[in-house]
């Protein structure tokens, strides 16, 4: 997880279950949608794959705290491409919760600020991915340049939000200023090591073409509409 407890008192949780319901109302609207194009079965299976990921990135790949929270190896941008952004959210938020009910249950109280943290940069993720990729364009050919502006959107709107929260809670003081430019600085050298996963990812989603018709993917993974 990211935010750290006590960044945050408890006196001013309620901003957090406010954004919180926010990210979980427009998850649940783009979920609504992918049932539409695709079905339900997808959804699931999608969503339930992409949260065990989730978790295993959370416990398994390294993360180390640095300032005012700790650095995550999140592939956040490679979940979205692979998944399509209703999975990869509820992918997120539930792999999330449950790192917070079997490893980490002093995190839980942290939950809103958490989840909103990773799902609303992964709505802006979204966005930016309609102007910067070509309608005619399936993901499997996206170029690094694409999946470097990408992932550094997501990285920079996790930073952001941490930052926000941070300063929510402390205040504006020098130190905390500090503590939060050391957690920038570190996080954005994600954005080295990610973008090359979603062209490895990619690269073998590729030579899995017959896999497009399962279900477990995002459809513009392979095809545009």
């Amino acid at each position: 997880m990211h935010i750290e407890p006590g960044l945050v008192d408890s006196t001013k949780m309620w901003l957090s279950y406010a954004t919180a319901a926010g990210a979980g109302g427009y998850t649940l609207k783009l979920a609504a949608d992918t049932i539409r194009e695709r079905g339900v079965v997808s959804l699931v299976a999608r969503s339930a794959v992409s949260a065990a990921l989730v978790f295993c990135f959370f416990e398994v790949l390294p993360h180390f705290p640095v300032g005012v929270s700790e650095v995550h190896l999140i592939l956040g941008s490679t979940l979205f491409l692979i998944f399509g952004a209703a999975p990869a959210a509820l992918g997120l938020a539930l792999g999330l919760l449950m790192q917070g009910l079997t490893f980490a249950p002093f995190d839980l109280p942290q939950y809103g600020m958490n989840v909103t943290t990773l799902l609303v940069p992964l709505f802006g993720l979204s966005m930016l991915a309609r102007q910067i990729i070509a309608p005619g364009t399936p993901y499997v050919e996206l170029k690094y340049r694409q999946a470097l502006a990408l992932s550094t959107a997501y990285q920079a709107g996790i930073v952001a939000w941490v930052a926000f929260w941070a300063f929510y809670g402390h205040g504006f003081t020098v130190e905390n200023a500090a503590s939060i430019a050391t957690f920038g600085g570190a996080y954005m050298l994600v954005i080295i090591i990610e973008p090359l996963v979603d062209l490895a990812v990619l690269g073998a989603a590729k030579s899995l073409r017959g896999m497009k018709e399962s279900g477990l993917f995002e459809r513009r993974l392979y095809e545009v509409a």
